[in-house]
């Protein structure tokens, strides 16, 4: 029988969307890869601030990506941390996607810039995610032993 691997296919995932994440959270506070920059606002819906020229941010847009991003890492370190934060990092950006397609662009309940581009980042995102953790987390967590089954004795 070979070794366990050290990481499991479900953290790999997770440590790959955690970075993704750090580095989206980065990007959004860099002048000419964020469009506008100098409409970059801590939140709200006026932050007129396009990454890539086209994603709504904000700082606190940015400073979530990069707090996201960071639990990745640490729930990734064991098979069911790594689970976990794809399954509920997902179902946050499918609620966060839900929230943008149902509540008017430019409308008071928007509390974080939104537009059709973010709506679309985070459906994705969220989608993602949630495949991850129910594919590559439904595999047998290799931490957990399994019981024996014992034959019975024949006569």
């Amino acid at each position: 029988m070979s070794p366990a691997p050290k990481i499991m296919a479900v953290q790999g995932a997770a440590m790959i969307v955690a970075a993704a994440l750090i580095v989206m959270g980065i990007l959004g506070f860099i002048p000419g890869i964020t469009a506008n920059f100098d409409q970059l606002g801590w939140a709200g819906r006026r932050s007129g601030a396009l990454l890539f020229g086209t994603i709504a941010v904000c700082a606190t847009v940015n400073i979530v990506h990069l707090v996201i991003g960071a639990a990745g890492f640490w729930f990734a370190r064991s098979y069911a941390g790594a689970r976990n934060y794809l399954l509920a990092g997902g179902a946050i950006y499918l609620a966060l996607w839900l929230y943008g397609a149902l509540v008017e662009f430019g409308s008071s309940a928007h509390v974080i810039p939104l537009n059709t581009a973010a709506n679309w980042l985070h459906v994705i995102l969220g989608t993602v995610m949630v495949l991850l953790g129910l594919t590559l987390g439904g595999q047998h967590d290799p931490t957990k032993r399994r019981p024996r089954l014992r034959r019975a004795a024949t006569h």
